[in-house]
């Protein structure tokens, strides 16, 4: 299954946005526009029904209702998420989840969420097979706590759902984090979205799968990084994982190098890759194009979009960028690219085939880059140049 619709009230940076998704997603928009709040609301979701996770983890871990909840929010203040998922693009939604809640507590009492409504519609049986609210039966206070995606007995009629925000992948590598082999074991068995546990993951599969995966991102290291040659998968004396690679120099034979060598855009490649490899459902990248050069910065969107056509791989990418490079690669359509504006009132999400003058430049021939990066720039940001360095 894919997002198909996403729809959001008084979360972070947006007082309501409603926008259709397809498989392959670019989000754009200027600085501090909300690019990362958007994805994180399906974090939002994967914390949810991770282990040891729950609704109380997930908003605990954002900093409470108060952090989560729109600045714009005025009088309206319970936070309402509404998520679509189908197995085909064009068709009706097999589920739609909908989860509203609201802060409870403070003073002498523990600040916590309060479910104000919590409903799932099913394709299959054609009518909402959970809807509850505050004054269901059998509810109070204490069941309000909990969903019931996160609970495997509550959750039965719609596991689907469950299973789909469990699979789901986070990604933005920082490549010191995946260099640091101390705090391996630190960070073992524990959700980590900037690759400190990049190796763990690689740990866990099968070795068949492992080797497979990493035979393809061999194959693409061959191109990108010419000078890497046999990067494999081997583990020290105390059994802590590690990437290896054969580097090329003067040396008939080269160099054995481990991760803690490799450059930074080597291990931003070899993670983007894997998580690509890896996934099941939903993949949710940021900025990918960091530390990469830009020849191969413009391979990445039609090299998403070959593994999408593959059986048994990935079903949807979500990506956010600022990259005119990355957007100027691949036949990237205007269904595809989701812009954000900040406004006054919060900001809006709207795909560029819905916005008439970018449409008149696509039109024109523009490429997608030279038809929404300008739209994404700050108004008259030229005029830093006329600020005073100066005293």
């Amino acid at each position: 299954m894919y997002i198909s619709r996403l729809k959001l009230i008084n979360w972070r940076n947006f007082r309501g946005i409603d926008v259709n998704l397809e498989s392959r997603v670019f989000i754009i928009g200027p600085n501090a526009s909300g690019k990362s709040n958007l994805v994180d609301v399906i974090r939002f979701l994967r914390d949810i029904v991770k282990r040891a996770g729950g609704l109380q983890h997930a908003v605990e871990e954002r900093g409470g209702v108060s952090k989560i909840r729109c600045l714009s929010a005025r009088k309206k203040t319970q936070v309402e998420i509404e998520v679509h998922l189908s197995e085909a693009q064009g068709q009706k939604p097999d589920w739609k989840y909908i989860l509203a809640f609201k802060h409870t507590g403070g003073g002498i009492f523990e600040s916590q969420a309060a479910i104000v409504k919590e409903k799932v519609w099913s394709k299959k049986e054609n009518k909402w097979v959970l809807d509850r609210n505050e004054k269901s039966a059998g509810e109070d206070h204490e069941t309000l706590k909990f969903t019931h995606l996160e609970q495997i007995t509550s959750n039965i009629k719609f596991r689907d759902v469950y299973r789909f925000f469990q699979e789901t992948r986070y990604l933005h590598i920082v490549p010191q984090l995946v260099r640091d082999a101390e705090s391996y074991m630190i960070s073992t068995n524990k959700e980590d979205y900037y690759g400190r546990n990049l190796l763990d993951r690689m740990n866990k599969i099968s070795p068949r799968t492992r080797n497979s995966h990493i035979k393809r991102i061999n194959e693409v290291l061959h191109f990108a990084v010419p000078q890497l040659k046999e990067l494999k998968f081997t583990k020290d004396i105390k059994g802590i994982p590690h990437l290896e690679a054969v580097y090329i120099h003067w040396r008939a034979k080269g160099a054995k190098q481990q991760e803690t060598q490799f450059s930074d855009g080597t291990l931003r490649l070899i993670g983007f890759m894997w998580v690509l490899l890896d996934g099941r459902e939903t993949v949710l990248l940021e900025e990918p194009e960091l530390y990469l050069h830009t020849a191969i910065i413009k391979q990445l969107p039609e090299f998403i979009s070959k593994l999408q056509r593959k059986k048994d791989t990935i079903r949807q990418v979500i990506i956010t960028t600022h990259s005119f490079d990355l957007l100027s690669g691949g036949d990237i359509g205007s269904n595809e690219v989701v812009l954000l504006k900040p406004t006054e009132e919060g900001t809006q999400a709207e795909r560029v085939d819905q916005i008439e003058q970018i449409g008149k430049y696509l039109d024109a021939g523009f490429s997608m880059a030279e038809a929404v990066i300008p739209a994404t720039a700050p108004e008259n940001v030229e005029r830093i140049l006329q600020t005073t360095i100066e005293d």
